[in-house]
């Protein structure tokens, strides 16, 4: 085979950033976007290089895959290599043998696009469905199709050094985990996709943080990527999980996006209801390949 995988050290990681820039496109599927390893990021430069993979032909990155935890590798191409045979069959060849360094034994599972022949010689290979995820975008170039992003309705800023206790804290108690602590805010912004992101906290008229988010630009004229979004659990129900995805929608836009992704589990209903009340549009569920153990 003349497709090579690499393991990018973390002076090497910004070929497989780049290429992720590129292929953002609006015609095509939501996938990896460059802001999903920005926000690895928070374990450190040597964590978030250890997790990138990538598969080359003469020099050429043809995929980029992101191992989110040991058991999860997201993984998409370049857009014209989604039904290169060649690539495909070495990728499953990869995905399939522990010894390969990609993934475990057990089980398992892959996040690719829909349209990528990886997809269906994974399902070939046995592995089934896992649970269905929701993909949201929200066109932030045609005032016609949607209406404008408006005034979000609550005070919103743009994190800081003097803000960061304050927006991990609401993150800790959104997502109900210890891990986001001030350092790890400090080391994902020290990282060279930051440069391309902003933090955004959210106060209510009292000036109690009520909600946070972080949005990815991927440049001019590409789609950009909210994650994550959390609203603190004590503030839930009045409005704010709207008013923080307008801002953050707004945002992107001011950094140049042509629209703004958000992906989040099906069954998580309020959470989808909230995206769409912000002018989201619900594109069809996607679903990982999961291999059972």
């Amino acid at each position: 085979m003349t497709i090579m995988r690499g393991d990018p050290g973390a002076d090497d990681l910004d070929r497989a950033t780049t290429a992720l820039r590129e292929w953002q496109s609006d015609a095509a599927p939501v996938q990896l976007h460059p802001g999903d390893i920005g926000w690895f990021r928070r374990f450190g430069a040597q964590a978030a290089a250890a997790a990138v993979r990538t598969w080359s032909r003469d020099g050429q990155v043809l995929a980029v895959g992101l191992l989110d935890g040991a058991r999860l590798l997201r993984l998409t191409t370049a857009p014209d290599a989604r039904q290169d045979e060649e690539l495909a069959r070495r990728l499953v060849a990869d995905l399939t043998a522990p010894d390969q360094g990609v993934l475990p034994d057990g089980a398992v599972s892959v996040e690719a696009p829909d349209d990528a022949l990886v997809q269906d010689l994974l399902g070939e290979a046995g592995w089934g469905l896992d649970d269905p995820f929701a993909p949201l975008v929200r066109d932030l170039t045609d005032p016609v199709g949607l209406a404008p992003v408006e005034d979000s309705g609550v005070r919103v800023e743009v994190v800081g050094p003097e803000q960061v206790s304050e927006r991990t804290a609401v993150h800790r108690a959104a997502f109900g985990g210890p891990t986001f602590v001030d350092q790890r805010w400090h080391d994902m912004a020290a990282g060279p996709l930051y440069a391309d992101a902003r933090c955004l906290l959210a106060r209510d008229a009292a000036g109690t943080p009520v909600g946070a988010t972080t949005v990815w630009s991927a440049g001019p004229g590409r789609p950009g990527l909210i994650e994550p979004l959390g609203v603190h659990p004590d503030q839930r129900g009045h409005g704010y999980g709207r008013a923080i995805t307008v801002a953050a929608a707004a945002t992107l836009r001011e950094l140049g996006s042509s629209s703004a992704v958000v992906i989040t589990e099906s069954s998580r209903t309020p959470a989808v209801a909230t995206y769409r009340s912000a002018g989201f549009e619900q594109l069809p569920d996607w679903y990982d390949r999961r291999r059972a153990a």
